[in-house]
């Protein structure tokens, strides 16, 4: 079988492996579709502490159970099914008391776990007793059901925000997770949505996903006068960056309403540290949190809302590529031409 093969920094190369063997604890999956993330371009050109080259990556995944083991009862054989990149340890503090996004060991498919840029993948019994693996219906294609793990991370991160039935909302930066959360902000009920983006280019691509937000190129309007004129000076109730510049995460504390909520989901690489005037914080009474990844449960909601219609997955799959593309899918990725690619092995 063929796996892309992350052989160090910059260098990836598509070779001809061995099939794994299926062991009596686990599952092997015909993968299907797997969705290229920007933290596998970051782990390509940087690296990351949580993979030991060789690896392979790829997190966003559907396929096919093409094997179980004997003691395996999760899955079948036949199983259409998609996974979540997150996957608790179950035993920790954190997995125990139900916050395994911040699992001690914090392991995760595409990372310690190899991932999906290859023809067949092994999920290893952790996977399978503690980790995102939820059955997909027929009606969705492997592509749409690929896209459930990047969603699962918008739903934990508006959940973390405690976001709610008519409150307002800012998102800053509409690549797929910004334009994820202005899908689900209808799903939550918000009251009145801006979106902003520096450039206008991916604004318009982004305005078919909530046709009556406010939309705001930074490029020629200043966000934060606009945001505050246009409420009356009072801010937004959650502001969510995911743009992740010193900027926008300035901009966002700088206007959330008092008691609101600022969700800093997109991480800061290669930017300076953020200097924040902390009175904002104190006079507002309002929250400054993160969010990263997800539960299994949120990918499960994820799968529902997409089967449901309450978000448009196939919208999002801007090209796809076979294995032996990779490169050419890295590089559509960072020309940021579309919204999201898929490997199709």
């Amino acid at each position: 079988m063929k796996a892309a093969i992350l052989e160090g920094l910059d260098t990836m190369a598509v070779r001809d492996v061995p099939e794994p063997a299926c062991g009596d604890d686990e599952a092997l999956l015909r993968v299907r579709a797997c969705a290229v993330c920007g933290s596998d371009i970051r782990i390509y050109h940087y690296g990351n502490d949580r993979v030991t080259m060789p690896a392979i990556m790829g997190h966003e995944i559907a396929g096919d159970i093409v094997a179980v083991g004997k003691n395996v009862t999760r899955v079948a054989v036949g199983d259409r099914v998609a996974l979540g990149a997150d996957v608790p340890c179950g035993k920790c503090y954190w997995c125990q008391n139900g916050m395994g996004t911040n699992c001690s060991i914090n392991y995760a498919v595409g990372y310690q776990f190899a991932g999906g840029f290859q023809e067949v993948m092994v999920l290893n019994r952790t996977i399978l007793d503690y980790g995102p693996v939820t059955i997909i219906p027929d009606s969705l294609s492997y592509a749409e059901a690929a896209i459930a793990e990047p969603l699962a991370c918008a739903i934990n991160g508006l959940e973390l925000a405690n976001f709610s039935l008519g409150k307002s909302l800012c998102v800053i930066g509409l690549g797929p997770i910004g334009c994820m959360m202005l899908e689900l902000s209808r799903v939550f009920g918000a009251k009145k949505v801006f979106a902003a983006q520096r450039s206008r280019q991916r604004m318009e691509m982004a305005r078919a996903f909530l046709p009556g937000a406010r939309f705001i190129a930074t490029e020629d309007e200043d966000l934060v006068e606009t945001v505050m004129r246009e409420t009356g000076g009072h801010g937004v109730d959650c502001v969510v960056t995911t743009a992740g510049t010193v900027q926008a995460h300035a901009d966002a504390i700088n206007m959330v309403a008092h008691r609101g909520y600022v969700n800093l989901f997109g991480g800061l690489k290669n930017q300076p540290p953020l200097t924040i005037d902390s009175n904002l914080i104190h006079y507002r009474e309002c929250f400054v949190m993160g969010s990263h990844g997800s539960l299994p449960r949120h990918h499960r909601t994820a799968v529902d809302l997409i089967e449901a219609g309450h978000v448009s997955a196939s919208r999002y799959v801007s090209k796809t590529f076979p294995l032996e593309n990779i490169h050419d899918a890295f590089r559509y990725h960072e020309s940021r031409a579309g919204l999201k690619v898929v490997i199709v092995p």
